[in-house]
């Protein structure tokens, strides 16, 4: 499935290579120094921590389309909720965790505790209000998550979770995991399944960036009232037959080479 959709957006050149390392370049300059020159909002509220992540992630998309070629196109925005939810997305590249941020309008990530860690980064994420988790913890993992998350939607929030716990290529899937049951179990609110082609175009720990259209497609919330073993079922159905989908059915049409 991969390689025919490889096959129709043809073999990386020379072009696409410097395009990717000006890109790469660009973009890790950007980013140092945004760290640097924001450390001084970590001294103030969330929301000044939000409004410089928008600016470098719009800079960051900015520089993906105009650089590399790469843009994006939503599908099934109508079927955002009007009130906070839990979000349940398909996990292929790093380019989600920046768009999906600046889209859902800054939902609490679910992550794993040893991203606070990192220094600078682990700081502003730390400030942004994620959900960091201790996966060694077993079932306080879980209590400790479900805790936050309340507190989370107390301040008007959504939550994003990767339910496979991290990246995955496209065409493969990996287990997922219970945390986002407990968390639908607790917070009686509805499940969004969100499916995307991101790794197509750029690819986990892949230097270069491929031009085309990242889709995301927003599916159907899935409501309240499901047991654990029910939700978990439906959930994994829904992402994983629309990644296939978008997979197949990619927007392969490279841009001309500029």
């Amino acid at each position: 499935m991969v390689v025919l959709v490889a096959r129709k957006q043809g073999v990386t050149g020379p072009g696409m290579v410097l395009r990717s390392l000006f890109f790469n370049l660009a973009y890790g300059l950007w980013t140092g120094a945004m760290h640097i020159v924001c450390l001084p909002l970590l001294l103030g509220p969330a929301r000044w921590t939000h409004a410089a992540a928008t600016l470098w992630i719009d800079v960051t998309l900015w520089l993906l389309k105009n650089v590399v070629g790469l843009d994006h196109r939503i599908v099934g925005a109508e079927n955002l909720p009007d009130r906070p939810a839990i979000f349940a997305a398909k996990h292929q590249s790093a380019w989600e965790t920046l768009f999906l941020s600046r889209y859902l309008n800054f939902p609490a990530f679910i992550l794993k505790r040893e991203l606070l860690q990192i220094p600078l980064f682990g700081w502003f994420i730390r400030k942004a209000g994620m959900i960091a988790v201790d996966r060694s913890a077993g079932a306080n993992a879980l209590r400790q998550m479900s805790r936050q998350a309340s507190e989370v939607f107390d301040q008007g929030r959504s939550i994003l979770i990767f339910p496979e716990g991290t990246r995955v290529a496209p065409g493969e899937h990996r287990h997922y995991h219970p945390g986002v049951a407990a968390l639908y179990t607790q917070l009686k609110v509805p499940v969004v399944p969100v499916a995307l082609n991101s790794g197509l175009f750029w690819a986990r720990k892949a230097f270069v960036k491929k031009p085309g259209t990242i889709v995301v497609e927003i599916l159907p919330p899935i409501p309240p009232g499901l047991d654990r073993k029910g939700l978990m079922k439906e959930l994994e159905s829904r992402i994983e037959t629309a990644a296939v989908a978008l997979a197949r059915t990619a927007d392969s049409g490279y841009r001309k080479q500029r």
